[in-house]
């Protein structure tokens, strides 16, 4: 054998063992087979996060594919996942896809998190919603604006309480809670001594106490009995009684009746009041008749007739209305 074929057998014996490394390397590797049919899916995500390209696509925990490219958009809002699926995997529209991290610090992947199998099978270049990944740098910074918030609170809540124990906890404070504590057991004694000589009175005046009690019952049965024995004379008397307040009402009638004849002036006395010049003599009447009793008052009969006395007659004029 010469030389010339021993090197072309050697270079021809390395590139089949290169080839069949490359196989095995593929084919153990986070990439597809290259012995299975693929389809492509196109994701669409605000961030991808810590996401490469030949990063494992797993359905329901199995291996399904991988991703074989990323494309950021042009106007730099969103990006574009391209996943080679297992061309015998079926995915439904309805399916989850979630970019999720294997463990705290392990590399990322592409979950499909089927639902109800209910839609249609996404085909070839279809495009699906993909949710963002877990940003823990966006918890931390969240989580150190609420601890400052919380630090800010604190610190006003400690200045609450400083001021509490300014103004409210304060010595003198404190001394007039316990004189009103002392003032309050205080009337609390007091009550309780005023209760017991209560109790004491009601416990040593207990006989007096049923006694007038029972007259008070005594009582209010005889008011029950007088009021009985006043409905029994009203029902027996109704007679009599509507015959009174018809001669009431008769003699309500007869007064109207005189003060009507009075008004229209008949009658003596309606005569008169309507006659402005009898009314004037009866009123002269009345004021001699008052003069006449006034010196018989003052002088007496008696003396009258003994001294002879002449009466005063200086009787003055009454003035007429």
């Amino acid at each position: 054998m010469d030389k010339s074929r021993l090197e072309t057998k050697v270079g021809l014996f390395v590139f089949v063992g290169l080839a069949l490394l490359a196989v095995l390397l593929i084919q153990f590797s986070k990439g597809t087979s290259i012995f299975r049919g693929t389809y492509e899916l196109r994701l669409q995500a605000a961030n991808v996060g810590g996401l490469k390209p030949r990063a494992s696509v797993l359905l329901s925990g199995v291996q399904v594919g991988a991703v074989s490219d990323i494309q950021l958009a042009p106007d730099g809002k969103s990006v574009t996942i391209l996943l080679k699926i297992y061309r015998d995997c079926k995915i439904y529209s309805d399916a989850r896809f979630v970019i999720e991290q294997s463990g705290f610090l392990g590399d990322q992947f592409v979950a499909i998190v089927p639902t109800a199998n209910q839609g249609p099978v996404l085909t070839n270049n279809q495009s699906v919603e993909c949710e963002p990944p877990f940003n823990l740098q966006e918890v931390a910074r969240s989580a150190s604006g609420l601890i400052l918030r919380i630090d800010d609170t604190a610190k006003k809540l400690d200045a609450s309480v400083t001021d509490l124990r300014r103004v409210v906890l304060n010595a003198q404070t404190l001394t007039n809670f316990s004189v009103a504590i002392n003032n309050m057991r205080s009337v609390t004694e007091r009550a309780a001594g005023t209760l017991d000589d209560v109790n004491g009175l009601v416990a040593t005046n207990g006989a007096r106490i049923n006694l007038a009690v029972s007259n008070v019952v005594f009582f209010s049965q005889d008011l029950l009995r007088l009021a009985d024995s006043a409905q029994d004379v009203v029902t027996t008397n109704s007679p009599e009684i509507n015959a009174a307040i018809k001669n009431v009402e008769s003699s309500t009638e007869v007064l109207k009746k005189l003060a009507d004849d009075l008004q229209s002036g008949k009658g003596l006395a309606g005569t008169v009041l309507q006659n402005d010049t009898l009314a004037t003599n009866v009123q002269v009447m009345a004021y001699n008749l008052a003069i006449a009793s006034s010196n018989l008052n003052r002088l007496g009969l008696w003396k009258f007739l003994r001294h002879h006395e002449p009466v005063n007659t200086n009787v003055p004029t009454p003035i007429l209305p």
